[in-house]
């Protein structure tokens, strides 16, 4: 199974990006999620959607500013970032498991090579 992210870049503070992840096998997943890591810290869950896509689940820090989405059909999971901050700079990975949602990386199976998103003050 392969997960390929994309939509990362540079952007200002207070900008926006639209990540997407996709696999051809999206559906079958019961629950996706978006991690991040920045150099030098460890991998953090950033949100997480269940197959039907409720409940969602977020990181207190992107609460208000994120928003996790999936389209089963098209085989396609998205993360919509505004009001983005430096510090949400990081390498953002996409990870799938056929458990339920959760916030802990080695619950999922699959991981995507990462996209990189760059904020810049």
């Amino acid at each position: 199974v392969q997960l390929v992210e994309s939509g990362g870049g540079l952007v200002q503070a207070g900008g926006s990006l639209q990540l997407s992840c996709t696999t051809s096998k999206l559906s079958t997943f019961y629950a996706m999620a978006w991690f991040r890591q920045a150099p030098g810290i460890e991998r953090e869950f950033v949100a997480g959607i269940t197959r039907t896509g409720t409940p969602t689940t977020y990181a207190d820090s992107v609460k208000g500013r994120f928003t996790i989405s999936r389209d089963n059909p098209n085989n396609r999971m998205s993360l919509q970032m505004l009001n983005l901050r430096f510090e949400d700079t990081a390498t953002y990975y996409c990870a799938a498991t056929w458990g339920t949602v959760s916030d802990s990386e080695g619950d999922y199976h699959f991981w995507g090579q990462g996209t990189q998103v760059t904020v810049s003050p």
